[in-house]
Parts: C-alpha cells; sequence; structure tokens
C-alpha cells in the first residue's frame, strides 16, 4: 500500500489552516483501509466468494472528508461509491480525474430531472424511483442529447423512495414498468438495489423477519426481469448491517458505509475488528481553582462540593460536540500520563470545561475526546440519545482534519 504524507485540509475553505489548531479531527486512513479488508473478507467468507463493495462516502465520508477517503480507498481497489446526491457525486468525480481513475459514482438519493446534462456530463448514476420519474428524466435526457446512466430503486418495506413491490400486484407492475423503462434510448438501466430498514437489530422475529421478506421481495422482482431477459442487471441490496449480518444476501455487490469507519451499525452487530478512524482533539486552554460552592457555566448545573481543579477545552457544539455529552470523560495526556476527567457543567457553543482535581494537568496537555477507544463514540451516542453515524456526522467543518 501507498505511503501517505501527513496532511491537512480545513473544510471551510475561507479559513486558513493554523499552525497549531484549537481542536482537529485526525483520519487515520492505514485504519480506513483495515476495516475495508476485514469487511471484504467477512462479506467473501459469509457468501462463498468475492462480492464488490460499493464504498458509501455520502455526507463527505461521514464527516471524514470524502476526497481523502476516496483516494485512499481506490489504492485499495474500489472502483464503486455511492453518495447522496449530484453535488456528492460531481465533487467526487473531480476527485476521480485527478488520480485517473474512472470509478463508478452512483447517487442513492432522488436528482432532479431537469439535471440530466450534468448526470451525464459527469458520467454519475442515478437512482430510478418511481415510473413517473423515470420517464421524465428520460424525456430531459433525450432533449439534452444525452444517456443517463441509472440503478432502479426498489421500496421493499422502508416506505421512503422506490418502486414500491410490497403486494404480489406491486411486484407485477414494477416488472412491467421497468421492463418498459428498459426501452428508453436516452436510459441506461445498470442496477436493481432496495434498502433493509431493520437489519441492524438484534435477530428477533420482527426485524428479521421484515428483512426476511425485503429479501424476498426484491428476489421476485429480480428473478422476474430475469425470465423477460433483463438478467444482466447490477442487483445490490445489502448495507453494512446486512453485510456483516446476512452476507449470504450479498448479490453482485454490497453498500458499506459506517463499518469503513469503524463502527459497527449497531451495539447488536459486534465481533469484528474495526478500527476507528477518526480522533476528535483539543488542547488544554486554561485550568484554574474553582472554590468551594462556586458553580461552572451557564445555569450552574456544577456546583463544587469543595476545591476544585477545573480545565477548559476550546471545543463545544459548533465544532459538533453536543451539550447532550455533558458527563462524558475525556482522555488528556499529561507529564506523568493519560488521565480520564469527566466533562462538568454544560458545554458551550466553543468551550467546555472538565474536571482536573488532584491531577498534574496544565495548558497545552493534548486531550482526546473521542477516537482511542471504539466505546467512545458509543458512550457519546448513548448521552445524545442518537447513534454513531450521527456523532460522526455533526463534527462541524471548521474542525481541520488532519490525515495520517
Amino acid at each position: 500500500m501507498k505511503r501517505r504524507e501527513k496532511q491537512a485540509r480545513r473544510l471551510y475553505a475561507g479559513l486558513p489552516i493554523v499552525q497549531e489548531a484549537r481542536t482537529w479531527a485526525e483520519v487515520d486512513l492505514d485504519a480506513l483501509c483495515h476495516n475495508y479488508r476485514v469487511v471484504s473478507e467477512h462479506i467473501a467468507r459469509g457468501a462463498g466468494r468475492h462480492v464488490p463493495i460499493i464504498c458509501v462516502i455520502k455526507a463527505d465520508a461521514y464527516g471524514h472528508g470524502a476526497g481523502a477517503v476516496a483516494r485512499a480507498l481506490m489504492d485499495e481497489g474500489c472502483r464503486t461509491f455511492a453518495v447522496s446526491c449530484i453535488e456528492e457525486g460531481e465533487e467526487l468525480r473531480a476527485v476521480c480525474r485527478e488520480v485517473g481513475i474512472d470509478a463508478d459514482i452512483l447517487i442513492l438519493g432522488y436528482t432532479r430531472p431537469a439535471l440530466a446534462a450534468r448526470l451525464a456530463k459527469n458520467d454519475l448514476i442515478t437512482a430510478l424511483v418511481s415510473a413517473d420519474y423515470a420517464r421524465e428524466l428520460a424525456a430531459r435526457a433525450a432533449a439534452a442529447g444525452v444517456t443517463v446512466r441509472t440503478h432502479i430503486k426498489l421500496d421493499t418495506g422502508m416506505n421512503r423512495i422506490g418502486f414500491p413491490v410490497r403486494t404480489d400486484g406491486e411486484v407485477a407492475r414494477a416488472i412491467h414498468d421497468i421492463a418498459l423503462i428498459r426501452t428508453y434510448r436516452s436510459l441506461s438501466i445498470e442496477g436493481l438495489f432496495t434498502h433493509f430498514a431493520r437489519a441492524d437489530e438484534a435477530s428477533g422475529p420482527v426485524a428479521t423477519g421484515l428483512t426476511a421478506t425485503q429479501r424476498a421481495r426484491f428476489v421476485a422482482v429480480r428473478d422476474g426481469l430475469a425470465t423477460l431477459g433483463l438478467g444482466d442487471l447490477c442487483c445490490h441490496v445489502c448495507n453494512s448491517a446486512a453485510a456483516i449480518r446476512f452476507p449470504d444476501f450479498a448479490d453482485d455487490a454490497v453498500r458499506v458505509g459506517i463499518s469503513l469507519y469503524g463502527c459497527e451499525p449497531s451495539d447488536a452487530l459486534r465481533g469484528l475488528d474495526l478500527r476507528p478512524v477518526m480522533r476528535l482533539r483539543t488542547l488544554v486552554s486554561h485550568v484554574h481553582t474553582l472554590p468551594a460552592g462556586e458553580t461552572v457555566g451557564y445555569g450552574g448545573t456544577f456546583r463544587a462540593d469543595g476545591e476544585r481543579r477545573i480545565a477548559t477545552l476550546p471545543v463545544g457544539y459548533a465544532d459538533g460536540f453536543l451539550r447532550a455529552f455533558g458527563g462524558a470523560r475525556v482522555r488528556i495526556e499529561t507529564a506523568s500520563g493519560e488521565i480520564l476527567a469527566p466533562i462538568v457543567g454544560r458545554i458551550c457553543m466553543d468551550q467546555c470545561t472538565v474536571d482536573v482535581t488532584d491531577t498534574d494537568v496544565a495548558v497545552g496537555d493534548k486531550v482526546t475526546l473521542l477516537g482511542s477507544d471504539p466505546e467512545d463514540i458509543r458512550d457519546l451516542a448513548r448521552r445524545a440519545g442518537t447513534i454513531p453515524y450521527e456523532v460522526l456526522c455533526l463534527i462541524s467543518a471548521r474542525v481541520p482534519r488532519l490525515y495520517l
């Protein structure tokens, strides 16, 4: 694997990169590639064959930086990516052109038909979400004199977007409509996919039953199209959760997102040797003594029961470190070794405070807020009543990413 030089990129293009950032995120590209290999090997064992991975790098690669992540994954051999919208697709296509790799880029969400020419210009694959949508996109593409690459999205039970296929009648209708769409000369129908609603839940009759039902609905359409001579579509149903739990469901490809970044899709799906890719770090900016009876921060939610030593960190919810993370412990590298210190008081927009009583914490000491241990992000997510996906995606664009 290529040796990667350390480099920093700021996502707020108008802000300069400073040598000593107040708060930054370290992105370990070697850990990313390790996770890619681990997931690929797990799927191959379960499916009994190699299955190509569609790497999901929407939302700026879950906050990690889509350009750097895509380059690293292309070094590992990935040639298909998924994004959420045309803007993300165009940005990724520019990266592909820079490195001279003609990767496939699938837009998972809705793209306005009026943008047909832009889709074709950037060789992007868009999702066809209904028969009416396909007709309008075909008309727009024909008017522009272009052919748009597409994958058919089936709604097998997520009930967001896609051709509905929840009943036998809907399955028959979808097969009929897709066969007709295949005749539109301005559309290139290359794939068929769906998305599981509950594959990330612990094994149980409801979640497992729905996943199996969704799979059966997809297969009914896939096999029905094959009888009409349309069996050459790239079929993919598995997200990270399904790829881990049901690798035998893998068709021509699987879509992997959160697992690439070192997180299990849920607490119910642990066991793979995944490594955290991002570490959110900051520096101690101030240390002071808090007299007994005094409070810290907005609302006075923490009151000292005795004299306490308080350290201030220049990070807050504007950086994506949410108010709901109050009470979590952070790791501080002191002269005498690493300590764990609890966040006290409310987390502010740009700062928070930790109790460092009876320690040698000093101004300038490095602090790790998440990423040293896989449990870090799980703990923060539980405190906020959310999932690790959201914790990563909410890390602000004003936080510089340092690529290692």
